[in-house]
This record gives C-alpha cells, sequence and structure tokens, in this order.
C-alpha cells in the first residue's frame, strides 16, 4: 500500500514539476514573443544606430507596432513562421553584415497592413489642407497655400471611387526599372469590364518585348507606392524648417533664419558630433552681422532656442554614420521634391490609342490658391464646377499653353498669364514659380500631340506665333530660358520683346507690349517680376505693338470700330460676368481700358457701353 501510495505523490510531484516548467516556458515564451514584437526591440536592438526608429517615434504612426507593419497583422499560426524567417535580421544586426542605408525588401501588402484600419470604402470625405511657406530673405516672408484635398476612395456603386484613393478602387499595375521605384515606364489600368490599356514611357525607348521580359517586375499599386515613408519620414531642410517656424518652435523674427538654418542643415558633416558644433556657431554669425539685434538678451534667447531646434531637426532627419538622409529615402506622397506622382502622370505615358494618363492638377486637389502675408484665407470652391470639353483631354495641361486666348477669361482671371504674381488665376506662384524637372511636357512626342499646328509651321519653316497676349508684365524667360518649356536658341539671348514679336507674332486679339517709359525686358535681362506690379505697370496706358497682318487673321473676331463719336458695344453677354476688370484692367493683356478710366465701376462701364446683342 505504501508503494502505491508514493507512486501516486511521485505521479502527482512530476505532474506539478511539468505544468510549472510548462507554465515557465509558456510565460517565457510570451514574453519573449511579446518583447520582440515591440517597437523597443526593433529599434534599439536591431536597428541600433536609430535612424528608422528615430523617424518612427515622430511619424503619424508612432503608436503603431512595427510588427504590425512589416509582418502583418494575421493570426499567431500565421505570423510565427513569417517571422522565423527574420531571424536573419538578427543575425545581420549581430554580424554587423547589412547595407546602408538600410530599405524594406518583404513588406506585406497594404491589404493586410493599412487596410487592417484604414478602410478603403470609407475614403470619401474631401480635406482642407493649408501650408505655410518661409522665404529666404530678412523678414522669413510668409506664404500660405490653400488646398483641397480630394481624397476620394469609397466605391463607384455609391458615385464615388474618384480622387486620390481612385488608385485603390480600380486596378492598377506598374513595372518600375529601379528598387526604390522612382522610374516607372509602364503602367496598365484594368476597368470593371476587363478592358486592358497600357501606358508606356514615351521618354524611356522601351524594346517591343519589354512587358514580357518584365513580367515579374508587374506590380500591383497600392498605399505604400505613395506613402512611401508614412512611418519613417526624414523631411528636407527646407520643409523642416517651415514646419517649425509654423508650429513656434523657430521664432520668425529672428533675421534670415530661414536661409541660415538652410544652410547648415544642408551641409554634410561625418557625425552628429559635428552638425551640433558648426550649427552652435550661427550665434558666432548673428553676433558679427546683427550686433544691435544680438544685444537684446530676448533675441539671444529666440536664438538659442532656434539653434537648438535646429540641431534636433539634424539628428532626426540625417544619420552619416548609416548613409541616411532625406535625399536617400524618397517620399512619394505629392511631387515637389520626388516625383511621386509624376512618377506616372508625367504627360508622357502614352497609350496605342493616343491618351495619356492625364496630368490635371485638380485630379487630386484644387488649384492651389496662394495667399501673401497680410491677406485673408481665399474661399475654396467645395465642389468642382463643370470643366469644358477641351478641359477633358487627357493632354490639356501640355495643350493649354498652346490653346489660351480670350474665351480663357469666360471662366478665369487672365491678367498676366504666364505670371508668378499671384494676380491673377493665371498668374499661380505655386503652378508657374517652380520647375517641375519630373513633367514630361517637352517630350517630343507629347509636343506633337499638343501643338501639331504649330509643329506644322514650324516643320515648313515659319516661324511660330506666340500662342498667349503679351503685357506690361509678361516674363518671357518663365517658359523661354535655356533649360525651360520651349527655351529660345542661344542666338536669341540678346534679342529684345520687339525684335522677337516681329517674327513670332501674338495669336491672340492684342499684343501688348510694357507701358510708356518702361525698360522693355530681353531674355538676357529679364528678371522674375516682383510680388507687386510697378506703380508705372499699373497707371501708364499699355502701347499696342505693331501686329503682323497674319496674327489679325487668325485672331478671335475683333470688337468692330466704333463709330465717331460712339462707344464701342461689348461684344458679349453679360450673364455670369459681374466683373468688367478681371479682363480689362489698365494692365490687363486682352483687352485693357485706358489709363483715364481707371478707378470706374462696372454700372459707369455699362452705362457707355452696351451689349452688341
Amino acid at each position: 500500500m505504501w508503494l502505491r501510495a508514493d507512486s501516486r505523490r511521485l505521479y502527482l510531484f512530476g505532474g506539478a514539476l511539468v505544468f510549472a516548467v510548462g507554465s515557465l516556458l509558456f510565460a517565457g515564451g510570451v514574453t519573449a514573443w511579446e518583447y520582440t514584437n515591440s517597437p523597443e526591440f526593433c529599434g534599439t536592438v536591431c536597428h541600433q544606430n536609430v535612424p528608422e526608429y528615430t523617424a518612427y517615434q515622430i511619424s503619424p504612426h508612432a503608436r503603431v507596432a512595427c510588427v504590425d507593419c512589416h509582418l502583418g497583422q494575421e493570426s499567431f499560426l500565421m505570423a510565427v513562421p513569417r517571422k522565423a524567417r527574420e531571424i536573419r535580421h538578427i543575425i545581420f544586426a549581430v554580424t554587423q553584415r547589412y547595407e546602408t542605408p538600410i530599405y524594406v525588401k518583404t513588406l506585406r501588402p497594404a491589404q493586410f497592413t493599412c487596410e487592417r484600419c484604414h478602410y478603403p470604402e470609407k475614403f470619401s470625405a474631401d480635406s482642407l489642407k493649408e501650408i505655410r511657406r518661409y522665404a529666404q530673405d530678412e523678414k522669413n516672408t510668409e506664404t500660405r497655400i490653400y488646398l483641397v484635398m480630394k481624397i476620394g476612395g469609397g466605391s463607384k456603386r455609391e458615385g464615388l471611387g474618384k480622387g486620390i484613393h481612385w488608385h485603390i478602387e480600380n486596378e492598377v499595375w506598374y513595372i518600375a526599372t529601379d528598387p526604390l521605384k522612382q522610374e516607372i515606364p509602364y503602367v496598365r489600368q484594368v476597368d470593371e469590364n476587363g478592358q486592358v490599356t497600357e501606358y508606356f514611357d514615351v521618354s524611356a525607348e522601351l524594346p517591343p518585348d519589354f512587358v514580357a521580359k518584365n513580367s515579374d517586375k508587374l506590380h500591383r499599386m497600392d498605399c505604400i507606392d505613395c506613402h512611401t515613408r508614412i512611418s519613417h519620414l526624414f523631411r528636407s531642410p527646407d520643409r523642416a524648417i517651415d514646419e517649425a517656424i509654423a508650429r513656434r518652435l523657430i521664432d520668425r523674427d529672428i533675421p534670415f533664419i530661414k536661409r541660415k538654418g538652410v544652410e547648415v542643415l544642408e551641409a554634410s558633416y561625418v557625425s552628429h558630433e559635428e552638425a551640433v558644433a558648426v550649427i552652435r556657431q550661427l550665434e558666432q554669425w548673428y553676433q558679427a552681422n546683427y550686433a544691435d539685434w544680438y544685444q537684446d538678451l530676448r533675441n539671444q534667447s529666440k536664438l538659442k532656442a532656434a539653434i537648438a531646434q535646429l540641431q534636433r531637426i539634424y539628428e532626426q532627419t540625417v544619420f552619416p554614420d548609416m548613409g541616411v538622409g532625406w535625399q536617400t529615402h524618397p517620399d512619394n506622397v505629392g511631387h515637389t521634391e520626388f516625383p511621386g506622382c509624376f512618377r506616372c502622370h508625367d504627360g508622357k505615358h502614352i497609350s496605342p490609342q493616343q491618351t495619356t494618363i492625364r496630368l490635371e492638377c485638380n485630379i487630386c486637389h484644387s488649384i492651389p490658391a496662394v495667399v501673401q502675408e497680410g491677406q485673408p484665407a481665399p474661399a475654396l470652391a467645395l465642389e468642382k464646377p463643370e470643366e469644358p470639353e477641351s478641359h477633358l483631354d487627357s493632354n490639356w495641361l501640355a495643350r493649354h499653353r498652346f490653346e489660351f486666348d480670350q474665351t480663357c477669361a469666360a471662366c478665369h482671371d487672365i491678367a498676366n498669364a504666364g505670371g508668378f504674381d499671384n494676380s491673377s488665376f493665371c498668374a499661380n506662384s505655386a503652378c508657374h514659380a517652380t520647375e517641375w524637372k519630373y513633367v514630361g511636357l517637352n517630350a517630343p512626342a507629347i509636343r506633337k500631340l499638343s501643338e501639331p499646328e504649330r509643329a506644322a509651321r514650324e516643320t515648313a519653316g515659319i516661324p511660330p506665333q506666340v500662342p498667349h497676349p503679351i503685357g506690361p508684365r509678361t516674363d518671357c524667360r518663365l517658359c523661354h530660358g535655356f533649360d525651360k518649356v520651349r527655351p529660345y536658341p542661344e542666338n536669341h539671348a540678346a534679342f529684345d520683346l520687339i525684335t522677337c514679336t516681329n517674327c513670332h507674332p501674338s495669336i491672340a486679339t492684342e499684343l501688348m507690349l510694357p507701358a510708356q517709359g518702361e525698360p522693355t525686358p530681353t531674355p538676357a535681362t529679364m528678371s522674375s517680376p516682383s510680388p507687386t506690379p510697378s506703380v508705372a505697370s499699373a497707371t501708364a496706358k499699355p502701347t499696342p505693338a505693331v501686329v503682323p497682318a497674319r496674327a489679325t487673321e487668325i485672331s478671335a473676331t475683333p470688337m468692330a470700330s466704333p463709330i465717331a463719336g460712339v462707344p464701342p458695344s461689348i461684344p458679349h453677354p453679360l450673364e455670369g460676368r459681374s466683373n468688367c476688370l478681371l479682363c480689362h484692367a489698365v494692365d490687363s493683356a486682352v483687352r485693357p481700358t485706358p489709363a483715364d478710366h481707371e478707378g470706374r465701376t462696372n454700372q459707369i462701364c455699362q452705362a457707355c457701353h452696351q451689349p452688341s446683342s
């Protein structure tokens, strides 16, 4: 009996021991699993030099675990084998055998990561975006840009599926020719009926068998193709300083702080310590160059805080020992510092049917409204107005440069067309003051599509016509400087505006040259116009140049010559045109009013000038 009792006690003890050991192993395993899934483990053990972890901590996803994106939010049974395959990264970290900079190569598709939290069918509301930019001048002059971002999404059956997230609702495939997917020469769209449309970059000169040979690289577009830096954002010096000033982390009253900040952040350093030391020397620069300003203790305090913030920006965005910086990791949200949207929407991806992937600003956002300092915020339309049929052409943005005429004034203020002083719709600095180096509007095949008439004239040896009015504030260098949209020949550099128009007449109703007393700009001497027109250009009456006969023959029907003593009639209906000065300001390029009419109201104008029908 005693043997059986001892056996039972032995079994119980053994069972208890197994349970205890099992419990400890289970608890230890769970703890180890949770710890190795934590951002702290990923950021401080795997990524010992912490560029990714540092950027992650200040990202919009700073409260999302790394494994939720890198492994996917799936069941434990699916995650274990996937995680086992990633043990090689720990080996690389221990043996120091990894490339720098580090790029992710095995990220799960967005449907297993992003779309676990962000439900695509609910992306439908537009959002207002205010962008604050600061000039590199002494006052760090502020400019605000307002956009309505057309987030889009939802489904077509709900009448949605448009806007930015159209790319998620629809099936889009592409082939990239570089590891970072910045060069995309081929795009394929499959519509809901299964019809396939292929687009080829006309400047890439692809061989006929390109798609067949690269079929293994065909990738379906998802969230991460645009949101490449959504969790590891390395901002450029220019953008980082703008954001710091807007958030009042850097005092805008410090003279030239934007320019000096960009200078020190863009410089190359071998380590964080060297960068911190050099940035600290900004204080000496202000002591030497702004001695009176620096004497104020309050200004010294502002400067020290700004220097500390600049040091912090560098430490968060550049890691010399890991070869990581804002230039090494493209941010494809947008299209200024990196190709972004213009990888496909660059105007040079053409289908065999001669349509292009639309390059149209207002597909994804409203036309930017630029507000200078001291001006009120603009009124933005929540709904896009009906566009003319011409605007729906997939090549419209390329064509509109060559089809500009006075009919545009029915919807737009076209004063100083092509300028960038924000004096009108057509003088928008958000469009015209930037060199869009990733856009292919000047590709020969695109020019052939967008300006066939001009191409034909040039082939016949006839100088091309100017496809827009020329006014007192027109800056030809905007489009015709070297490396611009249509650069002038080198032997034209010394020509003035009158010389140019003797051979290249304007197709507009009238060609308006600078006002009397103003210097005539030449390609070699013209500079960017100031934000506000000069007193001369605002008050003096522009003097029309002599336009060759062939220019008037193809122009729009001019206003009939008035009978002596009878004011000319208005050749268009007044409905929808409540402000005559949109087209008839003193310095307008369309049909300016005489200088002695300045200040007259619409009511006074229409008392003398009646509609012709």
